[in-house]
């Protein structure tokens, strides 16, 4: 097993916690670097070029953490063939997870929306602003604009409860028309256009439907820490069989 590898993550990065628990459940050791708590470790990224995460390094190469089979390649693991649910099952799974977290949102109590989540200069209007713009980001990509890692950093242009939901509704509405559109001809093993690696259409989206997934799952968190009971929480039937970190938060 390598004994040299890095891993570079911020807390509450679905993406972080999902390669940490990759390596971790294949054994293999590695270095904790968390940028938001040490500024050398951005430093050290600085080399490849990088300021991003999640990164995995093993002394002059690296690997995004965005896609494992990149990482297996890395550090030796043996992935095997990848098993991506299908299209439908997909769609349905991210109607679900949209749908879910509007209702959650709806329950967050207005004055906690400023909030900053544990570790993380993230508060609880952007984790509901960020949900939604993860899908939004897909269909901006099918509408032309390659997927940037800044996309997933944009912050709500106002932190109210209602200019969220009507951003949700929003999202769901032009999502079923894509899907009911273009989508019902699209090519899914076209490459998609994305910053973090190789990756087909069904890839990207079945990495949009877990990345959202996640986040609806903190979300989810955030409102039981508060003493709040989500309404229809989300089961383990919307998550089975997407590529989901085990832990909520990390």
């Amino acid at each position: 097993m390598p004994d040299d590898v890095r891993v570079y993550w911020m807390t509450g990065c679905t993406s972080c916690l999902r390669t940490k628990e990759f390596l971790a459940r294949h054994r293999v050791p590695f270095a904790s670097r968390n940028v938001l708590a040490d500024e050398a470790a951005y430093a050290e990224l600085e080399r490849f070029g990088l300021r991003q995460v999640p990164i995995v390094t093993r002394g002059e190469a690296w690997a995004n953490g965005q896609v494992l089979r990149d990482v297996a390649e890395l550090v030796g693991i043996d992935l095997g063939a990848p098993q991506v649910l299908p299209v439908a099952e997909l769609r349905r799974r991210q109607e679900a997870i949209l749908a879910g977290a509007a209702r959650f949102a709806a329950q967050l109590p207005e004055e906690s929306l400023g909030t900053l989540l544990p570790d993380r200069p993230r508060s609880h209007a952007d984790l509901v602003y960020h949900i939604v713009n993860i899908v939004d980001a897909f269909l901006e990509h099918e509408a032309g604009i390659p997927l940037r890692y800044e996309a997933y950093f944009r912050l709500p242009p106002r932190a109210e409860r209602a200019a969220l939901l009507a951003y949700a509704a929003d999202v769901e509405g032009r999502l079923a028309a894509w899907f009911d559109g273009p989508g019902r001809g699209r090519d899914w093993t076209e490459a998609a256009q994305v910053y973090y690696g190789r990756q087909s259409l069904h890839e990207f989206l079945e990495r949009t439907v877990w990345h959202s997934g996640q986040h609806a799952r903190q979300l989810m968190w955030v409102l039981e820490r508060m003493g709040i009971a989500p309404d229809g929480a989300l089961g383990p039937e919307v998550f089975a069989g997407l590529p989901m970190p085990e832990e909520v938060w990390g």
